[in-house]
């Protein structure tokens, strides 16, 4: 599987330029998945649903399934949270996987930038950042950069990188 990752500040637009570049590859016909890394607690389940109630009872995974969708959620209870290696083994063969977060991994990224949430960009320190997605023109020699929206030019320069 091929990597590629989307990383900034909050409110740079990462998660939209995921969502663009989802459909943009996925309408190029590959099979894209996603990994989101969050820096807090979050939950999927709803309570009183019966799988809330399956892992407040101490179950390690509860996988629903339906027709439609299935979900395996795991509960960590106190262990290490798996790096994004582990994460990647657990997903079933696509064309790529695009991540959010991660930012400090060895991956391949672009990162989202957007001058008025006044964060410096990443992308200096970071020789693992090959392009900038920016809602403004930015100073950064040897790095490509895009306009924030400009998703099909963004995915055409993944797809040169990746090698799609």
């Amino acid at each position: 599987m091929k990597l590629y990752g989307v990383t900034g500040w909050k409110n740079a637009g990462k998660t939209g330029l995921m969502e663009r570049l989802v459909a943009e590859f996925t309408a190029r016909g590959l099979r894209v998945s996603t990994l989101k890394h969050a820096h807090h607690s979050f939950d999927v389940d709803h309570p009183g649903k019966d799988s809330r109630r399956h892992r407040e009872a101490g179950a390690q995974q509860v996988l629903l399934s339906s027709a439609t969708r299935w979900a395996l959620m795991s509960e960590l209870r106190g262990a290490t949270e798996p790096t994004l290696e582990d994460l990647l083994q657990r997903l079933d063969p696509v064309d790529l996987v695009l991540v959010e977060g991660w930012k400090r991994d060895a991956h391949p990224k672009v990162e989202a930038w957007r001058a008025e949430t006044g964060h410096p960009l990443i992308a200096p320190g970071d020789p693992t950042i090959r392009a900038i997605a920016s809602d403004t023109p930015v100073e950064l020699p040897g790095r490509a950069q895009f306009h924030l929206d400009d998703t099909a030019a963004i995915a055409d320069f993944i797809a040169q990188e990746l090698a799609l």
